[in-house]
């Protein structure tokens, strides 16, 4: 991205997951630069700052965002950001999505503090990006499904576990089998071990994921078809092409969502 000159900075958004963190530089829905980390409870603030400057540096970006949009399933890493935020970029705005915060997204649900503050982002990113009813799917550490309504209302949802828990379970538990790359097989019926172990990981995920949607479709009263299934995750592009009923793959969903929150909170 070049250096802006007399124009608006970006937003810098992280969603930060059990295994990994994405970040990226977000302007108007747009992902102009995006980086994928590993989520370590054990990096300290400083460790955050030092290598948050290395990545704006790598970006050609000049200058410092125009505010800091952060969602986290981890409370230890949200603890350092906060503290970093607070050391390295104490005159930028942030918005850390918790309760609280505006988002605009009714959550019908028994307990709306126990939905992790991600799947509430990405309901609001499917809201305002599709018209009618939405199921995103999100390939992460778990497999997620949640479910939007027509009036941008998360009603629900479901958890599985992820395609990469799945391999490790596989390898660690399985005495003739072990870990392997999980990419796709020749075929769905495997001639080896190690692609019987691919195909049985990678298209069982993607059954589960047809097959979850069609069940959470008849429970919304609707057809096949009427519903948006919006795929997201760093694993979705593993699996979303053998998923028969994904209509969209939105890489960026959840920073497109937080650029969102932050609009509505600053």
């Amino acid at each position: 991205m070049a250096a802006r000159t007399g124009a608006a900075a970006p937003l810098l958004a992280a969603d930060i997951g059990n295994s990994h963190t994405t970040i990226g530089l977000v302007d108007h829905g747009e992902v102009d630069h995006h980086w994928r980390v590993a989520t370590d409870e054990r990096r300290t603030a400083d460790e955050w700052g030092v290598l948050l400057r290395a990545l704006l540096a790598s970006s050609s970006f000049e200058g410092a965002p125009r505010g800091v949009a952060v969602c986290s399933t981890v409370p230890a890493v949200l603890h350092e950001w906060r503290q970093m935020m607070a050391d390295y970029h104490p005159d930028v705005p942030h918005v850390v999505v918790e309760p609280g915060v505006r988002t605009g997204v009714p959550v019908l649900m028994d307990n709306p503090r126990e939905v992790g503050s991600d799947r509430i982002v990405n309901a609001l990113a499917a809201a305002q990006l599709y018209e009618g009813p939405s199921i995103v799917v999100d390939f992460g550490t778990a497999t997620t499904f949640d479910v939007v309504s027509p009036r941008g209302e998360y009603v629900g949802g479901a958890i599985a576990p992820g395609v990469e828990i799945s391999l490790e379970a596989l390898g660690r538990r399985g005495a003739q089998l072990r870990k392997v790359e999980l990419v796709r097989p020749r075929s769905v019926i495997a001639k080896n071990t190690v692609e019987a172990v691919q195909s049985g990981v990678l298209h069982g995920c993607a059954s589960q994921v047809d097959g979850m949607v069609a069940r959470m479709t008849e429970a919304l009263g609707l057809r096949p078809g009427e519903v948006n299934v919006i795929a997201t995750g760093g694993l979705a592009p593993v699996v979303v092409q053998e998923c028969r009923t994904v209509t969209d793959h939105q890489p960026w969903l959840t920073l497109r969502g937080l650029e969102i929150v932050f609009a509505r909170n600053t």
